[in-house]
């Protein structure tokens, strides 16, 4: 399946399977990585009174941030070796269009504002995603949307690939299946794709990510 782009927004998940999904992916890495700060995925399911955020973060500069509240989700990403970015836009050009509920994203401390290359939204009565209107070369990623957001192309498949080779491990495809599908958390599960981690560590971050079956 095409993953998902400011070309390509038709491709985004439906705003309650991008929870699940950004879900699903933060508790794969909470498993594999115990230690927070060095994951790459992140969900916070108490992000604020009715909001909750999805998060990537590469080390590198490079990083999306997914608000999800009682009007909808919005996505800022920043990719910093993006054509976009050596472009230098004000950040302001890329929220021109947003709607008002998300009026405190463009603000947000927490999202990096300024640091921006795209910006996508959906309000819940809206029947697609919008993006902000900003003129892209005719050909290519040059926003850097289509690389930082692979990984929401839905396919467990996509994870594994990129988990295998992030950390340097065989993950199974079935385990990962078993929490795409957001099924209860064995220690069968867990000792499939971490066999290092005592599974009743996990309560805490199952917590805040609010996995839940």
């Amino acid at each position: 399946m095409p993953g998902p782009s400011t070309r390509d927004v038709h491709h985004l998940p439906d705003i309650v399977s991008l929870k699940r999904l950004l879900q699903s992916v933060a508790m794969l890495d909470a498993i594999i990585c115990p230690d927070w700060e060095y994951r790459y995925y992140s969900f916070n399911a108490n992000w604020a009174a009715g909001e909750m955020m999805g998060s990537m973060r590469n080390g590198q500069g490079d990083e999306f941030f997914v608000l999800f509240n009682s009007h909808g989700a919005f996505i800022k990403g920043f990719d910093h070796g993006s054509v976009v970015a050596s472009l230098r836009l004000p950040g302001q050009q890329f929220y021109r269009d947003l709607p008002g509920q998300f009026a405190s994203c463009c603000s947000e401390p927490a999202f990096s504002p300024e640091f921006v290359t795209f910006c996508m939204w959906r309000l819940l009565e809206s029947p697609a995603w919008s993006s902000a209107a900003t003129e892209l070369a005719s050909s290519g990623d040059s926003d850097g949307s289509a690389r930082l957001l692979s990984i929401l192309d839905r396919s467990p498949e996509t994870y594994r690939r990129w988990a295998s080779e992030y950390y340097e491990r065989d993950v199974p495809s079935q385990a990962v299946i078993a929490v795409y599908e957001h099924r209860v958390l064995t220690d069968e599960i867990v000792a499939a794709i971490n066999p290092t981690i005592d599974p009743a560590s996990l309560g805490e971050d199952i917590a805040q990510i609010g996995y839940s079956t």
